[in-house]
């Protein structure tokens, strides 16, 4: 590995600071982030997925085989624990409908590729990161959008008394669109143009980190006069979503006897979302709802953040116990 390579996942594992200097500049000077298009964000959502394609191989695909309990529970957590506390904090936090179209979406997304980084950092089960990532992403073409619609319709009755129609198909469709097919192309080029591959893959996560910095940017910055006077009560309620899922996240990874390092993973993993995936099926399946696509840039923002610290918590826990 040369030197450039070495600065390039330097500069990669410190994607919180990225993301947060980027938030702050965006919120304090928008004209910063504007120049980006809203119709980018498909295809900068693309670049993220084939870089996390590849990263993987199809060897990926046996390891799972061999840990199907820690596979299980943790997707399982994530489609399950995440939507919950999304409809839960929606309904306790009375939030407008497009914000909670939004909190919604976050929560019924997979994991992202953050999750991976934050837990190369935190120094915890990295293989299974991945694994946990890769079948969430996967199973995300149906679970997303079938989870999405129910919740939606569910908590616009309680709310509204009015239900919201949700384009279920254009959501599995979009799905498919941004997420599947680069992760599957990324795979097979891994595969099939391993060299080539191997030249750019200390590159590519921070192309990825870039990709979603530029997104949670061009949201805040173009959504700022929504935030600064709704926000409160909707970065309380996307705090508290990503909190509780690390929480819960390890709590029960712990029940269930999983190993300390194998908690931590599930832990990352159930509470960090991608939210990027979330903001474009926002802006492409909500039209009529404009301010959907905040929670998914305020959630970015928030769970790198908390993973940072998540992460660094781990590492100082970690290495007392091999002392």
């Amino acid at each position: 590995m040369n030197s450039v390579e070495r600065l390039f996942i330097a500069l990669t594992n410190l994607f919180p600071v990225w993301v947060l200097a980027g938030a702050g500049l965006a919120l304090w000077k928008p004209e910063t982030a504007t120049w980006f298009q809203p119709h980018w964000i498909p295809y900068f959502l693309c670049l993220i997925m084939l870089s996390m394609g590849l990263t993987l191989s199809f060897k990926d695909f046996s390891r799972v085989l061999k840990m199907p309990k820690f596979v299980l529970l943790g997707v399982g957590l994530q489609y399950t624990i995440m939507p919950g506390l999304g409809y839960a904090l929606a309904l306790t936090f009375n939030l407008p409908i497009d914000f909670v179209i939004g909190v919604v979406l976050v929560a019924c997304c997979p994991g992202g590729t953050a999750s991976n980084v934050v837990c190369f950092i935190a120094r915890t089960h990295v293989a299974l990161s991945v694994s946990l990532t890769t079948c969430s992403t996967l199973l995300a073409v149906l679970l997303t959008p079938f989870l999405t619609t129910w919740w939606v319709e569910s908590i616009s009755l309680e709310l509204t008394g009015l239900r919201v129609d949700v384009d279920t198909l254009g959501l599995l469709l979009k799905t498919l669109q941004v997420v599947i097919l680069p992760v599957l192309i990324g795979i097979f080029l891994n595969h099939y143009c391993h060299h080539a591959v191997k030249k750019v893959e200390a590159y590519s996560p921070f192309i990825a980190v870039l990709s979603i910095v530029f997104i949670v940017d061009f949201i805040l910055a173009v959504k700022k006069s929504a935030i600064m006077e709704i926000g409160p009560s909707l970065i309380v309620a996307v705090l508290l979503l990503h909190l509780m899922g690390f929480i819960l996240g390890y709590l029960l990874s712990r029940l269930s006897k999983f190993t300390e390092l194998d908690s931590q993973t599930v832990s990352i993993e159930v509470g960090m979302q991608n939210s990027g995936l979330a903001t474009e099926l926002a802006r492409s399946n909500f039209p009529d709802f404009s301010l959907a696509t905040v929670p998914g840039a305020i959630s970015a923002l928030t769970h790198c953040i908390l993973g940072s610290i998540f992460a660094g918590l781990c590492r100082l826990r970690n290495a007392s116990a091999r002392k």
